[in-house]
């Protein structure tokens, strides 16, 4: 079993062994906002992924829902060669936000290996996901609460940044 194996072998558990101290370090970072946050949490970032192979675990695409923007309609209509009337009726729904997603999860584009079928055009929020490189990040601590749940990366980002900013 390697690294990303394990940790998401644990990762419910991990999970409840560490959320409440994450949030609440989390809710003082959010109040003082530090300066060094961003830094920190992208040097973690670097470490993290250097260890973690996303193609080992592939939660984030099994569980997580994106929303779909029109941009991502067009890429993904054009990488397919298909008309993006026919991604909208073939592959996505109107959620309750009105919002588009995926009719189905896992993603449909997400082949047994974890690779995805469309990565070049990808929808943003996959490409952006789990925003442990993102700058100001004190504005998603709250969903990266969430993405915790998810992504073993991000729980092995929070648990660092609890122990360099806890007091």
């Amino acid at each position: 079993m390697d690294y990303t194996e394990n940790l998401l072998e644990n990762l419910e558990e991990n999970v409840k062994d560490n959320l409440s101290k994450i949030t609440k370090v989390f809710k003082q970072i959010k109040k003082k906002k530090p300066k060094n946050l961003d830094t920190f949490v992208h040097g973690v970032h670097d470490d993290v992924f250097e260890k973690i192979d996303c193609l080992s675990c592939g939660n984030c695409c099994k569980s997580l829902g994106p929303r779909i923007t029109d941009v991502d309609i067009s890429k993904m209509a054009k990488y397919l060669k298909i008309k993006p009337s026919k991604v909208v009726t073939d592959y996505l729904r109107m959620d309750e936000d009105n919002d588009y997603v995926f009719k189905t999860m896992p993603c449909p584009f997400l082949m047994p290996d974890n690779y995805c079928m469309i990565y070049e055009s990808r929808p943003k929020a996959c490409r952006e996901y789990p925003h442990t490189d993102r700058r100001r990040f004190y504005q998603v601590l709250d969903l990266s609460i969430e993405n915790l749940k998810t992504c073993p990366a991000v729980l092995e980002v929070s648990k660092a940044i609890v122990d360099e900013f806890e007091r």
